[in-house]
């Protein structure tokens, strides 16, 4: 009986073992030091534990008995301090080489910081001249200086804290379209449809020996997107609200502060609406929420900008999301531009496009807060802005967003849904073959919509007060400039 007792308490117990392992069950050393990034470890989560942070030295301070380091992995502004004894310090442990630190995470004695890591191991786990690295330990670089090394900004305070910044206002659009009900669609980046009109692509082409030169791969001549917003159409004639936020592309030869040749655009299309007001509200509530957002999950990072790059700018940022935008014509701008004692070097008559300068002119004068500009003359925009059909100045229902430092953010339009005038225009300009699937999006089930675009790098911009639209992507491309 002992032994049959003990047969069944050896298999119940390699049966347990069995179990413990299919389920993925580890028991490992209490002593093994928990791995955490300088921002948990910064909250003071594991207290008193041995804990394991990797990331780069931003400064070290040797003294007699002890050498003292801040380690920073990206996940926060501020790094986490080290204190080590002399013995564990290396001629390799300088500014900018990359660490792994073990030790106890404890109560720090000083003020400024709340916790610092006493260290029991140290590993260079990656080298850094400190006299070749292009950023000094007690200089602070500005937005021009990093710019030149696109490979090694991200490792600055500035540029690492642009980068949480944007992703936090990317998640931030996602959810509120999520919220607001959107359907997230994934529109084409090549495309064989010029949605702007400008004529400004990038058009792709095959390469390689079994392709001659200038041969269309796709049979048709195929360009690089500059606007997901045909395809956002072609989708809105089954859901009511699609939007997208992907890369765009304009082959525009300039080098100026407003203008990259790649960049980021949140488009969104909604259905069965007739009104600009239900364009001009997403616009704004979009703005609202995720300005509020980023202020709320990025207060050092945005703080950093608003205090050492751009002084000021928080009450301008304020006085965008407490007061509601207002609303005025093309017309009305038009008035306001020519009644001004300011000399504008472009034209300010009915009919002429609105230059940054006038966008801005007309910001301040409606107080410095974001403003939306309609019914612009229907010649000025695309073949798809809805025809008015007004006296004696014909207008679209077209709205741009002009916002404080940038000019135009958003540009948006209720859509021609009427076949035949649609088809009227499009023939007029020659384009009645190319876009004839265009017409038949009209012919079959067709409802009155309209939607919009913003520049996401312009928004950045915006909330930042940054001048240059170069410093808020991670790679800027531009003509005659495409590094890495």
């Amino acid at each position: 009986m002992l032994q049959s007792a003990a047969k069944v308490l050896s298999f119940a117990s390699a049966t347990s073992v069995s179990r413990g392992i299919a389920a993925g069950i580890r028991h490992y050393c209490k002593n093994t030091p928990t791995k955490l990034r300088v921002s948990q470890a910064l909250s003071g989560a594991e207290l008193g534990s041995n804990i394991k942070v990797q990331g780069w030295v931003r400064s070290v301070r040797a003294q007699k008995a002890n050498v003292f380091l801040h380690v920073n992995d990206g996940s926060s502004l501020q790094s986490l301090q080290v204190v080590a004894s002399s013995e564990l310090s290396d001629p390799l442990l300088t500014f900018g080489s990359a660490v792994e630190v073990t030790g106890i995470l404890k109560k720090s004695p000083h003020q400024k910081q709340p916790v610092e890591l006493d260290a029991k191991q140290i590993n260079v786990v990656g080298e850094c001249n400190p006299v070749d690295f292009p950023f000094k330990i007690k200089e602070r670089h500005g937005l021009e200086y990093i710019r030149q090394f696109p490979h090694l900004r991200c490792r600055t305070n500035a540029f690492s804290s642009l980068l949480r910044i944007r992703s936090e206002a990317t998640a931030a659009i996602h959810s509120y379209f999520k919220d607001n009900g959107f359907v997230e669609i994934n529109t084409p980046i090549i495309t064989s449809n010029d949605c702007e009109g400008a004529g400004e692509l990038f058009q792709v082409e095959p390469s390689g020996p079994d392709y001659a030169d200038g041969e269309n791969f796709f049979s048709v001549p195929a360009y690089l997107t500059v606007s997901g917003q045909l395809h956002l159409e072609v989708v809105s004639g089954a859901f009511s609200k699609v939007y997208t936020f992907g890369p765009t592309f304009r082959a525009e030869n300039s080098q100026s502060r407003r203008h990259l040749a790649e960049f980021y655009m949140v488009e969104a299309e909604i259905s069965f609406t007739q009104s600009l007001e239900d364009l001009t509200k997403v616009m704004e509530d979009m703005f609202r929420f995720a300005t509020e957002h980023v202020l709320a999950h990025c207060v050092e990072d945005v703080d950093l900008f608003h205090k050492h790059v751009t002084p000021g700018h928080r009450d301008t940022v304020d006085a965008m999301i407490k007061n509601s935008f207002p609303v005025i014509t093309y017309r009305e701008a038009i008035d306001i531009l020519r009644r001004s004692s300011e000399r504008f070097a472009f034209p300010t008559d009915w009919g002429c496009d609105l230059k940054t300068e006038h966008e801005k002119y007309l910001v301040k004068h409606c107080g410095n807060i974001p403003v939306f500009v309609t019914d612009y003359p229907y010649d000025l925009k695309p073949f798809y802005a809805r025809d008015n059909q007004d006296h004696p100045e014909r207008t679209a229902a077209a709205v741009d967003l002009l916002v404080p430092g940038v000019g135009e953010l958003c540009g948006g339009s209720l859509r021609e849904e009427r076949l035949n005038l649609l088809s009227a225009r499009l023939e007029e300009a020659g384009l009645e073959d190319v876009y004839s699937w265009y017409l038949d999006l009209r012919r079959f089930g067709s409802v009155p919509h309209g939607g919009f675009g913003l520049g996401f790098e312009r928004y950045l911009q915006c909330i930042l007060g940054v001048d240059n639209i170069k410093d808020v992507v991670p790679f800027p491309r531009f003509s005659h400039s495409c590094l890495l």
